[in-house]
């Protein structure tokens, strides 16, 4: 399934970043598409999710609230068990437990802040400022 640089990635397209070279291409991939940086990443038996706006505009105000309450929730629950690490740039959360289920939350955040994004960028007082 072909993809437009700049739009979100199907769960079964996000790139897996296991190994340093297949990080540091989908990482140049993104930034020349001009996209938000996502991937997965095996750790032991437990697997990572990355996501990095890059250069793209930030998720800001309410808009970065609903990714951080996402984000708390995962960890609250114990779905990232190993915590996260998150911001209005970069959000990383460890400890995922399968393949199947890192690549859905990875495309679900790369969408979400997609879209977020898009909106904050139509109608920047309806999702507060940076």
């Amino acid at each position: 399934m072909p993809t437009t640089p700049g739009m979100p990635l199907p769960a079964a397209l996000v790139p897996d970043c296991t190994t340093d070279e297949a990080h540091k291409a989908a990482y140049k991939k993104a930034k020349s598409d001009n996209s938000i940086f996502v991937c997965i990443a095996r750790r032991g038996s437990h697997w990572t999710v990355e996501i990095d706006v890059i250069s793209r505009p930030l998720v800001a105000g309410q808009a970065g609230a609903v990714l951080q309450a996402a984000v708390d929730t995962l960890v609250a629950t114990g779905v990232a068990a190993g915590g996260a690490y998150s911001g209005p740039e970069y959000i990383s959360l460890r400890k995922i437990e399968g393949e199947e289920r890192a690549r859905e939350i990875a495309a679900a955040f790369h969408a979400a802040m997609y879209g977020l994004q898009q909106l904050h960028i139509a109608v920047p007082s309806s999702l507060g400022s940076a």
